[in-house]
C-alpha cells in the first residue's frame, strides 16, 4: 500500500517571520518551465536575503516570477488561478530578470516595463536561438558593452588557466567572454545564451551563479589566491612571461620587493623601472585594447638593443627599447608559422602626471616602422585585442586557406601576396565586413 501523499504546507500570509526585511513584497515562484529543484534553490536564496516567498499561491502574493514564459502563457496561468481563487488580487506577472536583479541588489528593484509579462511589451532580452557568427573577427565588439561584470569574471578564469598552462581552458573562457562582449543587450537570464557559439558548459555555470547570486565562488577564490595575484603582478613586467613568473613563484618570490632583492636574475629589460607601489599601478606597461594589443606581441622578443631612457626635464620617458628588423622579405615573413612580426620598432614607457597629490602613471607606447606596402597589414595587426587577432588569423587559415600576419596576406596555393591599399581591402579579400579599430575589442 502506497503511503499517503502529504499536503503542501501553506504559509500564513499575515505571519511574517522576523527575518523578512521587505514585508510589502510577497513573491511566488511559478514552477512551470522553472523546475522543482531550481524553484527550491531560488526560494532558499531569496529567503536568505530577507525576501518573503510563499510556497503556495494566495491573495497575499504581490509578485509572481516566471522563467521562459511568454506573456500569453503568463496571462492564461493567472486567469486559471483567479478561477480557482476568485478573491485573489491580480499580482504582477514578472520575468525572472526582476528576481535576479533584486537578488543582486539585495532588495526589491523597481518593476519596469521590461520585467512585466502581462503587458506583452517587447522584451529587451535576446531572441532564442541567438544567431551569432562563431569568429570574433565576424562581429563588432566595442570596448564599452553591456555585460562587463560577466565577461570580466570569465577573463579572470581565462587568465588563471593561462598561468597554469591550461591552454584549452584559457581559450574556452576567452571565447565565451568575447561572445558576451558582442551581445547588444544585458544578459539577465541563462536562456538568453541559448544558441551562442563557443559558449561552454563551464562558462554557463559561472554566468548562472553570477545571475542568481551576484558573485561566483570559483572566480572569487581565484582572485584571492596568492599564486594568481603574484603571477598577475610578475607578468606585468616587460620581458616576463608565464614561465619566468612561474619559476619566480616556485622559488618563493611573491612581491615586487622580492624581485628587486634578486636583481641578478633580471635582464636589462626587466630592470628598467618595474612597476612599484610608489610609481604606477598594476596597469603599467599595458596597452589599451583599442590601441594595439594584437596577438603578435608577447612578453618581449629575444633580440634587439636595449636603452635605458634619460630622465627628461618633464620626466616623461622612463625606458626605451629598440629592435631592428632581421628580415626584409615579406613573402618569407608571411609564410612563417609563428605570429611574431619583424618590424623595426621602439618600445617606450611614458611617465604621465597624475592628479594633485597622486602617484604618476606609466603608459606603454609602441612606435612601429613599417614599409608603405605593408602598412595596412601592420595597422590591422597592431589594432585589436589579442583574441581578435588570433581569431582573424585562424579564420583566414581555416575558412579561406590564406596566411595572414602583420606583414601580408599570402595564398599558399598560388604562392602570391595580396596587394592592398587599406585595411578595408584586407577584410574584403577575406570576405568579412570591415570592423574599425574601436570594434575589435574581442
Amino acid at each position: 500500500m502506497l503511503p499517503r501523499r502529504r499536503r503542501a504546507r501553506v504559509e500564513d500570509p499575515g505571519n511574517f517571520s522576523s527575518e523578512v526585511r521587505f514585508p510589502g513584497v510577497t513573491i511566488y515562484l511559478a514552477e512551470p518551465r522553472m523546475g522543482r529543484s531550481r524553484r527550491a534553490f531560488l526560494t532558499r536564496l531569496a529567503r536568505s536575503k530577507g525576501f518573503h516567498v510563499l510556497d503556495a499561491y494566495s491573495s497575499a502574493v504581490t509578485h509572481v516570477v516566471m522563467e521562459q514564459t511568454s506573456a500569453e502563457e503568463a496571462i492564461c496561468w493567472q486567469e486559471s488561478r483567479a478561477a480557482l481563487a476568485p478573491g485573489c488580487a491580480r499580482a504582477a506577472l514578472l520575468d525572472i530578470s526582476w528576481f535576479t536583479e533584486s537578488m543582486a541588489a539585495g532588495q526589491p528593484v523597481p518593476v519596469e516595463d521590461q520585467h512585466r509579462l502581462e503587458e506583452a511589451v517587447p522584451r529587451k532580452g535576446l531572441p532564442s536561438p541567438v544567431r551569432m557568427p562563431p569568429y570574433a573577427c565576424q562581429r563588432p565588439t566595442p570596448l564599452t558593452h553591456h555585460n562587463a561584470s560577466l565577461s570580466e569574471a570569465l577573463e579572470v578564469l581565462a587568465e588563471a588557466a593561462g598561468f597554469e598552462g591550461r591552454e584549452g581552458c584559457l581559450l574556452a573562457f576567452r571565447r565565451a567572454a568575447s561572445v558576451l562582449k558582442a551581445l547588444p543587450c544585458r544578459v539577465t537570464a541563462l536562456s538568453q545564451l541559448q544558441g551562442l557559439p563557443r559558449f561552454g558548459e563551464h562558462s554557463r555555470r559561472v554566468v548562472q551563479e553570477l545571475l542568481d547570486r551576484g558573485v561566483c565562488e570559483e572566480v572569487e577564490r581565484v582572485r584571492l589566491s596568492e599564486r594568481y595575484q603574484s603571477m598577475k603582478l610578475f607578468t606585468q613586467i616587460f620581458g616576463v612571461g608565464v614561465r619566468t613568473a612561474d619559476r619566480w613563484y616556485r622559488e618563493g618570490l611573491r612581491t615586487l620587493d622580492d624581485v628587486r632583492g634578486q636583481v641578478q636574475r633580471l635582464t636589462e629589460q626587466q630592470k628598467a623601472a618595474p612597476p612599484g607601489p610608489e610609481h604606477a599601478g598594476p596597469a603599467a606597461r599595458c596597452r589599451g585594447p583599442a590601441a594595439g594589443g594584437g596577438g603578435s606581441r608577447g612578453a618581449g622578443p629575444s633580440w634587439g638593443h636595449c636603452h635605458i631612457g634619460r630622465w627628461l626635464p618633464e620626466g616623461l620617458v622612463l625606458y626605451q627599447w629598440h629592435q631592428l628588423s632581421r628580415s626584409r622579405d615579406p613573402t618569407h615573413l608571411t609564410r612563417r608559422s609563428h605570429i611574431m612580426d619583424a618590424f623595426e620598432r621602439s618600445f617606450c614607457i611614458f611617465r604621465l602626471p597624475g592628479p594633485l597629490g597622486a602617484a604618476w602613471k606609466a603608459v606603454r607606447v609602441d612606435l612601429v616602422v613599417a614599409p608603405v606596402s605593408q602598412f595596412p597589414f601592420a595597422l590591422l595587426g597592431w589594432t585589436g585585442s589579442k583574441h581578435f587577432e588570433r581569431e582573424l588569423r585562424q579564420f583566414s587559415r581555416k575558412e579561406r586557406g590564406l596566411w595572414l600576419n602583420s606583414h601580408g596576406l599570402f595564398d599558399p596555393e598560388q604562392k602570391t601576396l595580396f596587394r592592398v591599399a587599406a585595411e578595408e581591402d584586407i577584410f574584403r579579400h577575406l570576405g568579412l565586413a570591415y570592423l574599425p579599430p574601436e570594434q575589435r575589442n574581442a
